[in-house]
């Protein structure tokens, strides 16, 4: 379990939930804005007697309340398993394309109801949000005074060896410890934390310079993600491993850090060697791909480069040394493309073409019928609480070099049946919000869902899944432009435009709770949340979010708390891997 040090005004709470159970009509929308050619959806829920009657909704100039647009109700919708007797509305205004500040109006048996205020601009997010997201990181950063002093000297779990670990980002608002990645011993629940970030600022450098340099950030987007990257050089150990965790056990005392590997309830091992799903393959893709930019940081592109093939030839040999289990799955496959194809487009060396190949068709032969991977070599789904869009994401940034026509086309096909898959299960249920649902294994057999498994190979961890959500909007339009290309919008089909958006709306406030996850935005933020050496809760941070109903084994049901004796982390807390998704998806909105 996870110790944070919170600051919970009850009040808050009390207020925010009487209002939400009270409101007979609520007008879900995203609080923040939407790109002027890009999808735009709300959702309309209340009592079946009050809106029972409406069938059209207005879209109204927040200053002069003048009517500038009007559509239509979808039929009515439900979700029982999250709100019986609840009944939803969608609405589409996608078409409107005008740039200004609006609200959603509806007219019921002679009342007025007005939704919260959003902005309609080109590349709206990205302008917006983006400089914002590089304030978090920045705040993010194991700078204080206490963690550079503790982490120049840092003791390995197990020896008296200490090793030079400053730098990079600190975890979460509660947590000030530092991770390539954790809950490796669950062997399919790594996640990528500080690789991705790094990974996800130099894609977005690359991707939308105009627009950054527009914003006057691209300057400090290319020296965070060269923060990252002299972090993740610091961490290749001598052999040629990187080192997964600066551990803190959320001790005041710094001298208390230690470089370790983690169990569940936070007991730590010497287990501390990356292994390519651990985050050694995205480390080796961060490094690989910003040494081609032939900037420094404290050190050089070469070696940038340098490091990122020495961990490569290093996993190449002892990989399945370092997995728990002792088996390769899905996660090393896209983990291990994703470092191979960087180093690929780097080097332009035979060594790395093959084994991207070798990745991609090893995601290729994990498709399943239905259109969902298979994590391992049997039955198990793939699904992942953060990284659920990454096997696509991967497949994308190959097919970026890859060159041989069948080689390609296969790799297109899994792109594309993949996105299909998402798209399918997302839909074959009443789902207004168009919340992403996924697969996965429940007491041996196959269960679709909304959230993720309480009961997962972790044996305790399950938390709000922003960070999937915005993975999946990535995958959606990253992957849809090259499968499903369209001119329009977001450069794809309007299913996967819409589903793109709705994730990232659900993240800012379009969500049943009308809650704005994203700190400093929109309304009912997350309570701040204070950690040690003054860090805490930053603007442009996005907190975990909804999840399951708290006690339902297989994620079924729906919850959201602010205060829940301590755990109210799985839902309160800020993230790092919530803020790279999200960066990745406004960045594929806004590409130039």
């Amino acid at each position: 379990m996870r110790q944070i040090f919170h600051t919970l005004p009850l009040i808050w709470c009390l207020i925010f939930f009487a209002e939400h159970v009270s409101a007979a009509i609520i007008i879900h929308v995203n609080q923040v804005g939407f790109d002027s050619n890009g999808a735009k959806t709300a959702v309309i829920s209340g009592n079946p007697a009050e809106l029972s009657e409406i069938t059209r909704f207005d879209l109204i100039s927040s200053g002069s309340s003048r009517k500038e647009f009007t559509g239509k109700l979808s039929p009515s919708m439900t979700i029982d398993e999250w709100f019986p007797g609840k009944v939803y509305y969608r609405i589409d205004f996608s078409s409107f394309t005008k740039p200004g500040k609006y609200k959603i109006s509806l007219g019921v048996n002679g009342k007025s109801y007005t939704s919260d205020e959003f902005l309609i601009e080109d590349k709206a997010l990205a302008r917006l949000l983006i400089p914002s997201i590089l304030h978090y990181y920045n705040k993010q950063r194991a700078d204080k005074p206490e963690e550079l002093i503790a982490d120049q000297n840092i003791t390995l779990y197990g020896s008296t060896k200490t090793v030079d670990l400053r730098g990079g980002w600190d975890d979460a608002s509660g947590d000030i410890s530092k991770y390539f990645s954790h809950l490796a011993y669950a062997n399919f629940m790594s996640q990528q934390q500080i690789p991705l970030c790094t990974w996800s600022m130099e894609n977005a450098a690359e991707s939308i310079p105009r627009l950054l340099s527009q914003l006057g950030v691209l300057d400090s987007m290319k020296r965070e993600a060269l923060y990252g990257a002299d972090y993740i050089v610091r961490s290749l150990s001598e052999e040629g491993y990187f080192y997964m965790t600066v551990f803190s056990y959320f001790n005041p005392d710094p001298k208390a850090r230690r470089v370790v590997g983690l169990n569940a309830n936070s007991v730590t091992t010497s287990n501390y060697q990356c292994a390519y799903r651990e985050g050694g393959g995205m480390g080796i893709a961060a490094l690989a791909r910003i040494s081609r930019w032939k900037m420094n940081g404290d050190f050089t592109s070469q070696q940038y480069l340098d490091a990122a093939k020495r961990a490569f030839a290093h996993l190449q040999i002892n990989n399945l040394k370092y997995c728990d289990d002792g088996k390769e799955n899905i996660l090393d496959d896209y983990c291990a493309l994703l470092g191979a194809t960087e180093l690929w487009l780097a080097t332009g060396e035979n060594i790395y073409r093959d084994e991207a190949r070798e990745r991609a068709k090893n995601l290729e032969k994990r498709m399943s019928l239905a259109g969902y991977f298979i994590a391992n070599d049997a039955n198990r789904p793939f699904w992942h609480a953060s990284d659920a869009g990454l096997p696509v994401v991967a497949l994308c940034r190959y097919l970026k070099i890859e060159s041989d026509a069948a080689l390609k086309a296969a790799a297109l096909g899994t792109v594309k049946k993949a996105l299909d898959y998402n798209l399918n299960v997302t839909s074959n249920v009443s789902n207004p919000f168009g919340y992403a649902r996924q697969s996965f294994l429940f007491k041996g057999m196959v269960k679709d869902g909304f959230f993720i498994p309480h009961e997962n190979e972790s044996g305790w961890w399950w938390q709000g899944e922003n960070a999937r959500l915005a993975s999946l909007a990535t995958a959606a339009l990253v992957g849809g432009k090259l499968v499903y290309p369209k001119p329009e919008g977001w450069g794809t089909s309007e299913p996967l435009q819409t589903y793109a958006s709705q994730q990232i709306s659900w993240i800012l406030g379009a969500n049943p709770y009308e809650a704005c996850f994203m700190y400093k935005f929109g309304r009912n933020n997350m309570p701040y949340m204070k950690s040690l050496y003054g860090h805490g809760s930053e603007r442009g941070g996005i907190s975990n979010g909804v999840t399951g109903k708290d006690g339902n084994a297989d994620g079924s049901g729906i919850d959201y708390k602010t205060n829940d004796n301590g755990n109210e982390w799985r839902w309160t807390e800020q993230w790092i891997p919530h803020s790279a998704w999200f960066l990745q998806a406004v960045t594929a909105m806004a590409e130039e």
